[in-house]
């Protein structure tokens, strides 16, 4: 008996549309199981939660909370993955662009609402778009990997957050805990409905907006798509690529940047220890699951966000760690990945 592993003449347009669902069927199913050897009753488990996550409008408010960091850093990893440019980065980019909006919150003395809001999006943006754009700059001059430089990058901006947090920003009054002192009422954001819900999502939904146009509707657009398709077909049709690749992971950090500032400003009203649960690497999932769209990216990050508050479900009710929803993630990717691999190839078995 013989494997080949062959390539596809031609895929239905069917198969590409439902292999991201294929592929979550696939993980629900496997989480599933896992869920029966630890004793969880799988469809209990998915009931609540869904329940947590939409089942009351607390629920809803907190699966948006959730859903918005997830937006800008989605969005721009997909920007990226348009380009055929791995950016693994966006955590480092999110805790960058936190870093400096709270840099602005806490020192600039500014007092106006909204130039403070708009100083700590400029800031975190600049911050994220830099971080990024390091890693692009090395690409794009060097050919150097951005997949090493960006996920290595993470451990810097992340660590240079605890040194700052456990260091020269460490709130005096905070009884020792590793974080800043709370913003003014000028650095925060607006909250709704007496719930956590907060401005941060609508400004999400207009980068959205913003992304979608930009990449779909403009010259610009047109030029990333085919850099990342067929180099030397934009290198024939004058395009520049060096130039590209260096914007590109600038806004793609920009972008992550401002999930850093929506954090700060909209939910912790500081900097802490921890400010994200992995908001950065689930960006990828997410990229991969919306095929690099900006309405798709908004779609599932809303279906994580339910992931995410569905996990605090588990461990309430069930004493299942947080662990549970890394394994849940990690399974999304690997089927993902699988069905990519099938969407080029095809497997024969001869026999010998």
């Amino acid at each position: 008996m013989k494997i080949q592993v062959v390539k596809r003449k031609d895929t239905s347009t069917l198969f590409k549309i439902l292999s991201p669902f294929i592929s979550v069927t696939f993980s629900l199913i496997v989480v599933a199981i896992f869920l029966y050897f630890v004793g969880v009753n799988p469809v209990t488990a998915y009931k609540e939660i869904l329940e947590e996550a939409l089942g009351s409008f607390y629920g809803l408010s907190e699966t948006l909370v959730k859903t918005t960091p997830m937006i800008f850093c989605g969005l721009g990893v997909a920007i990226a993955f348009r380009m055929n440019l791995w950016n693994i980065g966006a955590e480092g980019q999110l805790y960058m662009g936190a870093i400096a909006a709270t840099g602005v919150a806490l020192f600039s003395g500014i007092q106006n609402h909204w130039i403070m809001i708009t100083a700590m999006m400029l800031a975190a943006s600049l911050s994220g778009g830099l971080w990024a754009a390091f890693s692009g700059y090395f690409k794009a001059k060097y050919n150097v990997n951005e997949v090493i430089v960006t996920l290595m990058m993470n451990y810097i901006a992340i660590l240079f957050a605890n040194f700052l947090i456990y260091g020269p920003w460490k709130d005096p009054n905070g009884m020792n805990f590793p974080l800043t002192a709370q913003f003014s009422d000028s650095a925060r954001l607006a909250q709704y409905f007496n719930t956590r819900f907060h401005s941060g999502f609508f400004i999400a939904i207009f980068f959205v907006i913003v992304v979608f146009l930009a990449v779909e509707k403009t010259v610009w657009g047109y030029e990333i798509k085919v850099v990342g398709d067929n180099q030397n077909a934009a290198r024939y049709a004058g395009i520049n690529i060096k130039k590209n690749i260096i914007l590109v992971m600038f806004i793609s950090g920009v972008l992550a940047g401002l999930a850093g500032f929506s954090e700060v400003a909209g939910v912790q009203h500081r900097l802490q220890h921890g400010l994200s649960p992995g908001y950065g690497y689930t960006a990828i999932i997410i990229a991969w699951l919306a095929k690099r769209s900006a309405f798709g990216v908004l779609l599932v990050s809303f279906l994580m966000g339910i992931l995410f508050i569905g996990g605090d479900a588990l461990q309430i009710y069930h004493q299942l760690p947080v662990s549970m929803v890394y394994i849940f993630q990690g399974l999304i990717l690997f089927f993902l990945l699988a069905s990519e691999f099938f969407i080029v190839n095809v497997v024969k078995i001869k026999r010998s």
